[in-house]
C-alpha cells in the first residue's frame, strides 16, 4: 500500500521546504538548557571622553524604531518600513568630590553652550562617541556599542539634599546620539 504525505496547501507550497527533517524530540535538550551563560547588567564599562568610566554607575542600552509607510491598493493596505530613528539613553554618574563628576559633566556642556557668554559650540567640537562594552564574567568583552554623535540633551546635577539621607550623590544625563553600531 503507497504511503500518503500530507500535501501543503496551495498557497504554502513556496513555503515548504522539502528537505526539511522531523528530528523528532531534542533528547539533548536539559543539557543545553542549563549550559548558557546569561549576560549580567552590572557587568559593563561606558566610555565618554572626559568623563571617567569608574563614574557611571547606570545607562541604558540603545533602541531603535523604525516608521513604517502605508502602500493602500484598493481594498488593502500593506506596509515598509520608513525612517529608523535611534532613542536617547540615559546615564546616571556619581558625583565624588575628586575627581568632580559635576565638572567632567560641565566641560562637556560648556562645548555645547557656554552660559557666562551665550556662544553655542560648533556640533564638531560637542559631540562625541560613546562605547558601551558589556564583559563576561572573565571581564572579556562580550558586546560592544558604539554610540556615533552623542549629546548631552539635559543634565541633572543630583538628587535632593536631605540631612536623613546618607545616599551618595549622582547626576542624570539624557544623551542624543545620531546612530548605533553594533559590535560582536
Amino acid at each position: 500500500m503507497a504511503e500518503l504525505k500530507p500535501q501543503p496547501h496551495p498557497f504554502l507550497e513556496d513555503t515548504v521546504d522539502p528537505n526539511l527533517q522531523d528530528f523528532g524530540v531534542d533528547t539533548n535538550f536539559y543539557d543545553a538548557a542549563y549550559s548558557w551563560e546569561p549576560k549580567r547588567a552590572h557587568q559593563f564599562i561606558l566610555e565618554v571622553d572626559g568623563i571617567p568610566s569608574y563614574l557611571i554607575k547606570t545607562t541604558s542600552k540603545p533602541t531603535i524604531e523604525n516608521g513604517e509607510i502605508p502602500l493602500q491598493h484598493i481594498n488593502i493596505e500593506r506596509y515598509v518600513k520608513g525612517r529608523s530613528k535611534w532613542s536617547a539613553i540615559n546615564m546616571t554618574l556619581y558625583d565624588p568630590i575628586m575627581p568632580s563628576g559635576a565638572r567632567a559633566v560641565m566641560d562637556w556642556i560648556r562645548l555645547h553652550h557656554e552660559s557666562a557668554t551665550g556662544r553655542d559650540g560648533y556640533a564638531s567640537q560637542y559631540k562625541k562617541e560613546i562605547r558601551l562594552r558589556q564583559l563576561s564574567p572573565l571581564g572579556e568583552i562580550i558586546e560592544e556599542w558604539i554610540l556615533k554623535g552623542a549629546y548631552i540633551t539635559s543634565a541633572n546635577f543630583g538628587s535632593t539634599l536631605d540631612w536623613s539621607s546618607e545616599d551618595p550623590m549622582t547626576i542624570e544625563l539624557g544623551i542624543r546620539f545620531d546612530w548605533a553600531f553594533f559590535n560582536f
